[in-house]
């Protein structure tokens, strides 16, 4: 019989390193990943808006009102101007700032509560039920889709906010931050079609 065979060592991977940020890490993909999806379901919503659109010779329908323009300029505002902060956290993930990105990630979570208050005025002054028309179901539609990334990334951003005040944070947790950034300004873009679609289409048609 023959000896034991020896192997020869062709790699490794020990000069990898332990964790990565960006475009290098497996959960920045699954980020995009996510984005992709729920644009996807943002252009259909808003095709079907569009669609009932063309095919009313009146929008809104006769006996609807125009939904209020000053709650949703207000919300508006406020997430167009949350992107001030949202991007210094960004940075702070990036340069790895511990002390940038606990309260940064405190003060983005605080700032989407805050949000939640002219959304709310903004439902109340929305003209019409959903259930009253086409048009009415379709704006509901519409703002109810952009009111669900916009709770869920307040959970998102609460939670890590409050696992960074109580764990050991390190380049994982940099790198969720940094998703946890660029998941808000897809929030924030998103929100500007809808925002043109709900309030100013109709004023323009």
């Amino acid at each position: 019989m023959s000896g034991p065979r020896e192997f020869e060592t062709v790699g490794t991977l020990s000069n990898l390193p332990a964790s990565a940020s960006g475009p290098r890490h497996l959960v920045w993909w699954g980020n995009i990943g996510f984005m992709v999806i729920e644009g996807t379901g943002f252009l259909l919503a808003a095709a079907v808006y569009l669609y009932l659109m063309t095919q009313a010779s009146v929008w809104p329908p006769a006996g609807d009102q125009l939904p209020g323009l000053l709650w949703s300029g207000i919300f508006t505002a406020g997430l167009l101007l949350s992107e001030i902060p949202n991007l210094w956290v960004l940075r702070c993930a990036r340069a790895k700032d511990l002390a940038g990105v606990r309260w940064g990630t405190f003060a983005m979570a605080v700032i989407a509560l805050l949000l939640f208050v002219p959304r709310g005025f903004e439902f109340a002054h929305l003209g019409v039920p959903w259930h009253q028309d086409a048009y009415g179901s379709a704006i509901w539609l519409l703002l109810v889709l952009h009111t669900v990334h916009v709770v869920t990334d307040w959970a998102d951003t609460a939670v890590l906010g409050a696992w960074l005040f109580t764990h050991e944070v390190g380049d994982d947790q940099f790198a969720d931050v940094e998703d946890n950034s660029n998941y808000w300004t897809f929030v924030v873009l998103c929100w500007l079609p809808v925002y043109l679609l709900v309030y100013w289409l109709p004023r323009a048609s």
